[in-house]
């Protein structure tokens, strides 16, 4: 019984992990120096979905933008970031991609 228990453990373990991988990770970790990363839409279409994830993760995740936020032609949003590596995916929300690129903060 007590191997059922292990196995348990590392399972849960294991599906905690992971879900900062599936999300992308959050953006801001404690203790660490902050940047930003401004999304600056240059299209003629309003981006409904902001995918930001570190760059080790093994997803893009979640739309970063908050419930109901879009970001308007010639408008801009600022995301606070932990310094580092980040793949970013800005669009319209359903899969359309506009733009894709890789920072480091």
């Amino acid at each position: 019984m007590q191997w059922l228990r292990a196995v348990m453990v590392v399972a849960c373990v294991s599906l905690v992990s992971a879900c900062s991988t599936i999300t992308g990770g959050p953006l801001v970790r404690p203790g660490e120096p902050t940047g930003a990363i401004d999304i600056v839409n240059q299209s003629r279409h309003t981006l409904t979905a902001v995918l930001i994830s570190d760059c080790s993760a093994m997803s893009y995740g979640l739309n970063r933008l908050p419930s109901g936020v879009t970001i308007p032609p010639g408008r801009s949003y600022r995301f606070t970031v932990s310094a580092g590596c980040w793949d970013v995916d800005a669009g319209l929300a359903y899969g359309t991609t506009l733009h894709e690129a890789r920072f480091r903060t």
